[in-house]
């Protein structure tokens, strides 16, 4: 009986090292892919400012003349 119990044990502890491995494989992946979308993010983030940024000069420059027609008309 002690014998049995002993091979229970150990075939639970396997069980259990495995699924162990497992979801530190997943957080592993998890986290690279956090860190991939942040990138991208900050990536858009500074895209957009600087799309901002000539808008709002290309505005500035423009002087209202944005619905005139440009000179080879």
């Amino acid at each position: 009986m002690n014998e049995d119990r002993m091979v229970e044990l150990e075939s639970k502890m396997s069980f259990q090292e495995e699924a162990l491995q497992s979801l530190s494989d997943t957080v592993y992946r998890q986290q690279k892919q956090i860190d991939r979308l942040e990138a991208v993010c900050r990536s858009l983030v500074e895209h957009v400012k600087d799309l901002s940024l000539a808008l709002a000069e290309g505005n500035a420059g423009a002087g209202g003349s944005a619905n005139e027609r440009p000179p080879h008309y």
